[in-house]
C-alpha cells in the first residue's frame, strides 16, 4: 500500500510550509512503508490580501498536482488499497481523482482535511460567493469524493453539516459520527505537535506591556475593534503583525514578547495563531464563540456579545478594557494562578494539536 499526500502549497509565512514535510514524516514514523508527496509546481505566491492563499497561484499548483496524479494512473502506479490524503479538502482535483479511480476500476481510499468553505458565511468564499449553486454543489461533491472528511473541531463539523445538508441527512451523519458508526465525518487534532518544541524558546522571552493581533487583515477579524482599543489604552503597545512582512522568527518573537493575544474574530474553525500565542506565553483573550468556545477555558474567554458587531462592542467597551487591563497586570506581575491556568490550557490543546486519529486511520 502506498499513501499519497496531496499537500496545500507550502507558503513560507503559513503553517503549510511545515506541514509539507511534517505530515509525511508523521505517516512514515507510524509505520507506513511507502509515502509519496504529490509535489506541485513551485509557483511564487503571496496570499491574496486578507486571504490564506494566492487565489491564482493555488490553482496553478493544484493543476500541476492533478497532472502528476493522472500520469500515475496512466503508468499503472496506482494500485488497489492505495490511500490519498488531501491536506486541504477544498480541492476540486479530488473529483477528478475519484473519476479516474472508478472508471479505471481502482479501489482506493481518499481522506480530506477541511479548513473552510462557502458554508461558513464569514469565510472568503462565504462572503464573496455565498450559497451560489456552483460552489455548494462543488463542496457537496467533494465531500462525497472523500471516504473520510476530517475536521479539527466539533464546532466546524457541526457548521458544515448544518449548512450543507437537509435536516435528516445532516442528523444521520451527525449520529454516525458521535456513535462511532461508519460515516464520512471524523474528528482529529491537526498535526501541529511540532509547535511545542519550535516555540519553546519564544516562551522564555521577557514580557512587554504589549497586546498582539496575529490574524489576517480580513473583515471577519474585526481589526477596527483592536485599533479602537489601542487608541483608548495608549499605556500599552498594540501590534498588528500583518501590517509589515515578517519572517517566522520575527512573528514568533512578537508573540513571545506580548503579554496578551487578542481576538474578536467572527470566523474561526480552529485558530492556529491563538495556539501559537499561548505556547509563546501570551495570554489568549478570545470571544466565547466559534471554535474558541470548545477549545479554551473560561479564564481566557469573554462574552461573545462584547464584540459580535461594532455597536455591541461600543456598548461593552468599558468591560472589555477592564478585562484586558486585568489580564495584562496579571501577566506582567507573573500571577501564579493565571500562569497555572495557561499551562493547563496548553495541556488541553494537545487534543487539538496531535493528529493521532488521522495518522492511525491512514496506516491501518
Amino acid at each position: 500500500m502506498k499513501i499519497y499526500v496531496v499537500p496545500i502549497e507550502p507558503i513560507d509565512t503559513r503553517y503549510t510550509r511545515q506541514w509539507y514535510t511534517h505530515i509525511p514524516a508523521l505517516i512514515d514514523a507510524a509505520g507506513a512503508s511507502d509515502v509519496v508527496i504529490i509535489e506541485g509546481d513551485d509557483v511564487p505566491a503571496q496570499p491574496t490580501p486578507g486571504a490564506f492563499l494566492d487565489f491564482g497561484a493555488t490553482n496553478i499548483y493544484k493543476g500541476s498536482q492533478l497532472s502528476i496524479i493522472a500520469q500515475l494512473f496512466r503508468d499503472g502506479a496506482i494500485k488497489d488499497g492505495d490511500k490519498f490524503l488531501y491536506t486541504d479538502a477544498w480541492n476540486p482535483t479530488v473529483i477528478q481523482l475519484r473519476y479516474m479511480a472508478e472508471l479505471l476500476g481502482k479501489t482506493i481510499e481518499i481522506h480530506g482535511m477541511w479548513h473552510a468553505g462557502s458554508y461558513d458565511p464569514q469565510d472568503f468564499l462565504g462572503r464573496l460567493v455565498g450559497n451560489k449553486t456552483w460552489v455548494r454543489t462543488a463542496e457537496n461533491s467533494m465531500f462525497y469524493c472523500y471516504d473520510t472528511n476530517w475536521f479539527a473541531t466539533d464546532y466546524h463539523a457541526k457548521l458544515f453539516l448544518d449548512v450543507m445538508f437537509d435536516d435528516n441527512e445532516g442528523i444521520d451523519e451527525w449520529n454516525k459520527w458521535h456513535t462511532g458508526a461508519c460515516g464520512r465525518i471524523a474528528l482529529t487534532g491537526w498535526p501541529m505537535d511540532y509547535l511545542y518544541e519550535t516555540l519553546a524558546p519564544y516562551g522564555k522571552l521577557e514580557k512587554k506591556p504589549q497586546i498582539v493581533f496575529p490574524h489576517r487583515l480580513a473583515p471577519e477579524k474585526q481589526l477596527d475593534i483592536f485599533n479602537d482599543l489601542a487608541a483608548s489604552m495608549p499605556e500599552y503597545e498594540w501590534v498588528v503583525c500583518q501590517t509589515t512582512p515578517l519572517t517566522k522568527d520575527q512573528y514568533h518573537t512578537i508573540l513571545g514578547e506580548s503579554a496578551v493575544m487578542f481576538s474578536a474574530n467572527l470566523q474561526e474553525t480552529y485558530g492556529i495563531s491563538a495556539i501559537e500565542g499561548l505556547i509563546c506565553g501570551a495570554a489568549p483573550m478570545v470571544p466565547d464563540r466559534l471554535s474558541y468556545s470548545e477549545m479554551y477555558d473560561d479564564e481566557f474567554k469573554y462574552p461573545s456579545e462584547w464584540t459580535i458587531n461594532w455597536d455591541s462592542y461600543i456598548k461593552h467597551k468599558s468591560q472589555l478594557i477592564a478585562k484586558i487591563d486585568a489580564n495584562m497586570q496579571k501577566i506582567l506581575n507573573k500571577d501564579n494562578a493565571l500562569l497555572a491556568a495557561m499551562q493547563a490550557q496548553v495541556v488541553k490543546l494537545r487534543d487539538y494539536t496531535y493528529a493521532d486519529p488521522l495518522i492511525k486511520s491512514l496506516v491501518q
